[in-house]
């Protein structure tokens, strides 16, 4: 597969102030394209809950995270098809030599939807009250220090803003990509930094819609709870297709709350949806359709942004025994032989799901191939030898092993989300695999969105979840740090107070280790030193398996055949909800 290395345009981007071109024509990705489109018509899409809020910073909720990325702009995106930086409402940049400062030029004439004009105040109030608030839920505060020293934003100008590090950053540009542009206009009355409650109320969903401004293609005009919500195009949409038409193609974009995934498949089926999130178990059944002569498609692509399933256990569980095993690296080794991923990826995701990696995806420049042969193959008599060598035995002849010194059975409940179309045939077969080597597993399934904050709360003895790969590892340090806000595996390393020093002294070795790589990677603008550090941590989370990790699902879709712009490119699936249109 041919991709354009994100490492090499990195290092492009540190050696020299090179500037990146804005287009003169198109100002969007040209591998969104695969024809020039037509205006007009609905496109509808799903929801599996309604979203909690439309104050982006202020919910974490993938649900409010779908709708408002159509309402709102990054300053730099990804190109899709190459993972390349892309100019957004930046429309060029520059780094200096050292790695430490980026001159950011904005895109003139861009308005917010109430027709204010968009500018460097808008970009500051969102990096500096916003983006950088450890008060508010949804800050992106740990990707805007290095260690405990932020990242400084200047206003140069009406329509430049520079950002500069305290010491070279590797990934300065790529976290840019992380963070929407929010109005001053709008949100400053709520005073964000000196009263986070008070701003977190704001933009709730019993907001006026008209309230809510964005830059992006759409804007909200209909919200009806736990039914629709519906947007309409942005009267001051700056998008532009390589012909110059504005964008989107689409007068409106709707979302259905449908809380099933076979109510989603069968509403798709009906033509209520002209696109639907599918699962390996329904890939076939409607591949055979598409075949038949179904006016829908359905593809199938490698992306690097799925998120890869993992399970998690609580080293700080309130069960003393529980604490003790599940902080133990050779109990975490024992159960990872265990996991019978074949089984899981032919059965849940019918095949269309490969292994992970450990915190990168395989197709990523960042990924180790050392660590391609370290997940623990399937071996349940391995699993239970190594349990018995840990002195986890039967000693009540029940079937379930003891703890170690004749304690109560080894027992703990598995946290997952009822309503995924994978979770639940993940958790049994686990449930079952874990049965046949003496753990005794029960299910716990809830509501997907209560999930992460049940595990962030630290109420939970086992956990399935999923988080994406990215680009950069250094975006996803809150994740795999140890000391991280979404370390939620092992809570007593986080620091007191958000933007404080970790707690080293809970760290087991291997996690200052892990802790210091991180460190090291993301103070520094020499791309091969920063991918050696990754390298490492990669090979010590591999030999010491904080999260087991289990199956990475390949990016399966299916769409009206009437929609355009939704296709395979390089094994990757292209698809925007702006470009794509009604043929």
């Amino acid at each position: 597969m041919q991709r354009t290395s994100l490492f090499l345009a990195l290092m492009a981007l540190l050696a020299a102030p090179a500037m990146a071109q804005a287009q003169t024509e198109a100002n969007v990705p040209a591998s969104l394209f695969q024809s020039i489109g037509k205006k007009g018509g609905t496109l509808t899409l799903s929801l599996v809950s309604s979203p909690q809020s439309f104050n982006y910073f202020a919910v974490l909720d993938n649900n409010s995270y779908t709708v408002l990325n159509n309402v709102f702009d990054r300053l730099i995106t990804l190109d899709p098809l190459t993972n390349k930086l892309y100019p957004d409402l930046a429309e060029s940049w520059s780094m200096t030599p050292d790695g430490r400062t980026a001159t950011l030029k904005l895109r003139k004439g861009v308005k917010w939807s109430d027709g204010q004009a968009f500018d460097a105040d808008d970009v500051m109030f969102t990096l500096d009250d916003l983006a950088s608030n450890t008060g508010l839920k949804a800050n992106q505060s740990a990707l805007f220090r290095i260690g405990k020293e932020p990242l400084k934003f200047t206003k140069v100008d009406q329509y430049t803003v520079k950002v500069t590090a305290p010491k070279p950053y590797g990934a300065m540009l790529q976290v840019l990509t992380f963070v929407p542009i929010l109005p001053q206009h709008k949100l400053a009355k709520y005073n964000p930094v000196k009263d986070p409650d008070a701003f977190s109320k704001a933009w709730t969903t019993n907001t006026p819609l008209t309230d809510i401004v964005g830059t992006g293609p759409y804007v909200l005009s209909k919200y009806t709870v736990d039914q629709k919500v519906a947007l309409v195009r942005n009267p001051y949409s700056w998008r532009r297709d390589p012909a110059g038409n504005v964008l989107p193609y689409m007068d409106k974009l709707e979302y259905l709350i449908i809380k099933s995934p076979d109510a989603q498949i069968a509403s798709f089926r009906a033509g209520q949806l002209d696109s639907a999130p599918i699962s390996g178990s329904q890939f076939p059944d409607l591949k055979r359709q598409e075949l038949g002569g179904a006016k829908f498609r359905v593809i199938r692509g490698v992306g690097l942004n799925n998120p890869p399933v993992h399970l998690a256990f609580n080293q700080d569980a309130r069960d003393a025994n529980l604490k003790k095993a599940f902080s133990e690296v050779k109990f975490r080794q024992a159960l990872a032989y265990a996991v019978n991923r074949p089984r899981i990826v032919d059965t849940v995701f019918n095949g269309l799901a490969s292994n992970p990696g450990f915190g990168v995806a395989p197709v990523s420049e960042w990924f180790n191939p050392l660590t391609k042969t370290m997940l623990s193959e399937f071996d349940l008599k391995k699993a239970a030898t190594r349990l018995d060598a840990l002195g986890y035995r039967d000693t009540n002849g029940d079937g379930v092993r003891n703890f170690s010194g004749g304690g109560p059975n080894v027992e703990f409940s598995l946290l997952h989300a009822a309503d995924s179309s994978i979770m639940p045939g993940i958790a049994t077969i686990i449930q079952s695999d874990f049965g046949k080597i003496g753990i005794k597993v029960n299910l716990q399934g809830v509501t997907g969105s209560t999930v992460l904050p049940t595990a962030m709360a630290g109420n939970f003895e086992a956990a399935l979840g999923s988080f994406g790969d990215q680009p950069d590892p250094q975006l996803r340090k809150d994740i795999w740090q140890p000391g991280g806000a979404l370390n939620y595996w092992h809570r007593a390393a986080q620091p007191a107070h958000e933007g404080d020093t970790p707690n080293l002294s809970a760290m087991q070795p291997y996690e200052k280790q892990i802790y210091a790589l991180f460190a090291q990677a993301e103070a520094s603008g020499e791309q091969k030193k920063r991918k050696q550090w990754y390298d490492q941590w990669q090979l010590l989370f591999a030999r010491n398996v904080p999260v087991i990790m289990i199956a990475k699902p390949d990016s399966v879709a299916a769409f009206q055949a009437r929609i355009g712009n939704f296709y395979v490119k390089d094994n990757a699936v292209i698809t925007s909800n702006y470009t794509m249109y009604e043929k």
